[in-house]
């Protein structure tokens, strides 16, 4: 988490620098009266958004058991084992981003029937990808 953190926190202060640069720059470059406030209000979010990740991690880096890559003693066997779930090949996202697709069109051209299609299209697919490993050949055995 350390490097983690040590990218945020280089994040962090390359906005800091820049923020304040931005917004100079573009009060003298510009043919309007004053900065441009959008883009300096984005750069500042940008910046306390980095921010708040920095000290989050931070924080949460003295208080947990070092990972294999935080330390230096540490060996390449350290990391081996279970990385984690992964799950098989399914159709359902396809589904769901299709249903998306779908639902967006309608509300884009806001036909209230497609809009109902694609609302229980967007309900059956969502339905599917949650209970997929409930039922069927991936169902997991208790």
């Amino acid at each position: 988490m350390k490097a983690e953190t040590w990218v945020f926190a280089a994040c962090t202060i390359f906005f800091v620098l820049v923020t304040p640069a931005y917004w100079v720059i573009t009060d003298y470059s510009s043919n309007t009266d004053g900065p441009d406030w959008t883009g300096t209000s984005a750069l500042t979010m940008t910046t306390l958004l980095t921010l708040m990740v920095t000290v989050y991690l931070g924080f949460h880096v003295n208080r947990m058991d070092p990972r294999p890559e935080d330390r230096k003693d540490a060996e390449i066997a350290d990391g081996a084992g279970e990385l984690g779930f992964f799950p098989p090949s399914s159709y359902w996202p396809f589904g769901l981003a299709l249903s998306a697709g779908l639902m967006g069109l309608a509300l884009a051209f806001f036909y209230s029937w497609l809009i109902l299609i694609a609302a229980a299209a967007l309900l059956v697919t969502i339905g599917g990808l949650l209970f997929e490993y409930y039922t069927g050949q991936n169902a997991q055995q208790s």
